[in-house]
């Protein structure tokens, strides 16, 4: 047994050295961590197991006979994050470049299939050349694989994709089905053809990071959610992200104590929000006053800045925050916000994380360019997200709420549980100046001072019907609340959502506008 022993240890011993101590250094000088190292700094400490370590590839063609490592490329098993199980694989790009084949999407699929049975997330530490092309269709069927599982997990527990190096071609399609992705400045990069294909087919001169960089994916495509500094920030903050999410849709997501007092007021909420409807200010003051010890985790912070969506917590609980942002675009909903937003509420709908929407919003964003590129449409998937949604959802109308946008922001009329207004809230199908040049517009022409008269109409209308107090008649608005008062509100609002249960219609799935 001493000898089987032994041999077992100097198997792991090669196992874990992977392609070799240089390849790890190369990995180390180009500012990245090794596969193992990646782990073992994502997972909490002595808590990794590892799965099929030694497995290896079954190819014979190309020489392939002679050069096979254990494991295949890819590092696969469970652990725990704060103290939660979570499944994780890891590319290792010191053997065969990271790339792909038969047997490393066999490991890969192996764990999803075991989470789905566990209920437990998956975490994908992606650093790879792409498919093993001497593998040929046995690397695509491989990805195909990895796609199915992907879409079959999507909804049952939270995927996490995280690029920390490479990622080109067909491999960028499991990360973009998953729930998050997070990329690291300078060393990651996504694209499907790369910079050489692009000049050939479109003539076009750009570089891998233009092209597909982290900034590139976090400001402009939305495809990535998070950029992180560096191996080591992009790891920490996914363990922050895990802190917020349940195992699994039938879970709730986890309670945090806090000492925060969950009757706590703040007085200096009212000045933060300017009566002049068209002055700006930053929603993100309000929501960090408001939430468990000022602690917001904002998501995609870098894209569609005209509304701000993230997790935080209420008297210990997780809740999903989606809040207009008055600072950029006056909070206007176009495109990217609509689609930026939508898919954050059916996440969160997905996982049973109740919903605050903060809302200050003139509308949707006019031009030609957002009607050519299908605002209509695009607006329509915020709109489908909240009326789909079923778990607990608390409205607050901060300032403004005009037009459709007042709709699709979680009104009371497409299912808000609980929808509150401050005093100052104006809420209308137009601002106080539309209406008047459209409802006056005989009298404003033949007045002898137009000015005056405007000013005169402008403040009537305002103090008539773009108040919250017509809405509250209605029974629209539940409560027009004092700003100071907002925590303690939404504490109690979210308390009594707490068991909610309503379901939609039965039906294979629905036709969301895509």
């Amino acid at each position: 047994m001493q000898e089987q022993i032994k041999k077992l240890r100097k198997l792991n011993e090669t196992v874990e050295l992977s392609g070799g101590v240089e390849r790890i250094n190369k990995q180390h000088q180009a500012g990245k961590l090794s596969a193992r190292e990646r782990i073992d700094k994502l997972l909490d400490p002595g808590t990794f197991e590892e799965i099929d370590k030694y497995v290896v590839h079954r190819e014979n063609n190309f020489g392939m006979t002679k050069q096979k490592y254990l494991g295949d490329g890819v590092v696969t098993g469970y652990g725990q994050i704060n103290g939660q199980t979570v499944f994780v694989f890891a590319q290792d790009f010191t053997v065969f470049g990271g790339s792909l084949a038969e047997m490393f999407a066999q490991k890969i699929c192996k764990i999803m299939d075991m989470a789905t049975k566990v209920g437990a997330p998956v975490i994908g530490l992606n650093d790879s050349g792409g498919a093993r092309i001497q593998e040929g269709v046995k690397s695509l069927a491989g990805y195909a694989d990895i796609f199915l599982r992907n879409s079959l997990c999507s909804g049952l527990i939270p995927q996490i994709s995280a690029i920390m190096g490479p990622c080109a071609g067909g491999a960028v399609y499991s990360p973009a089905l998953t729930d998050f992705i997070f990329m690291v400045k300078d060393t990651s990069y996504m694209f499907i053809t790369g910079p050489d294909v692009v000049k050939t087919v479109t003539h076009e001169d750009v570089t891998k990071e233009e092209l597909g960089g982290t900034m590139t994916h976090n400001t402009k495509s939305g495809v990535a959610h998070f950029a992180a500094e560096n191996d080591l920030d992009c790891l920490a903050r996914i363990r922050e992200l895990m802190s917020y999410l349940p195992q699994n849709n039938m879970m709730e997501p986890p309670f945090v104590p806090n000492t925060d007092d969950p009757n706590r007021t703040d007085d200096t909420i009212e000045q933060l929000v300017p009566v002049n409807p068209n002055t700006p200010y930053d929603m993100k003051d309000i929501i960090t006053r408001v939430v468990d010890d000022g602690v917001f985790f904002e998501i995609m912070e870098h894209n569609a800045k005209n509304i701000v969506i993230g997790f935080s917590r209420l008297n210990g609980k997780t809740i999903g925050v989606v809040g207009n942002q008055p600072s950029i675009l006056a909070g206007a909903l176009d495109i990217n916000a609509s689609t930026k937003a939508a898919r954050f509420v059916r996440f969160c709908d997905c996982f049973n994380i109740p919903i605050l929407t903060l809302v200050d919003v003139p509308g949707f964003l006019p031009g030609v360019a957002q009607e050519y590129d299908g605002i209509i449409r695009h607006g329509a998937k915020l709109l489908y997200a909240y009326c789909e949604a079923t778990v607990p959802k608390v409205t607050l109308i901060t300032r403004k709420a005009y037009g459709g946008a007042y709709d699709v922001m979680s009104s009371k009329h497409i299912r808000g549980d609980i929808n509150y207004a401050y005093p100052i809230a104006e809420i209308a199908v137009m601002g106080p100046d539309g209406a008047v040049n459209i409802l006056n517009r005989k009298e404003l022409s033949e007045a002898s001072n137009p000015v005056e008269t405007k000013d005169k109409l402008v403040n009537e209308y305002r103090e008539n019907f773009a108040n919250p107090y017509r809405a509250a008649e209605l029974g629209y608005i539940d409560e027009v609340i004092e700003p100071a008062f907002t925590r303690p509100k939404l504490v109690r609002a979210f308390e009594l959502m707490a068991n909610k249960r309503i379901t939609n219609p039965p039906k294979k799935h629905s036709n969301l506008p895509l």
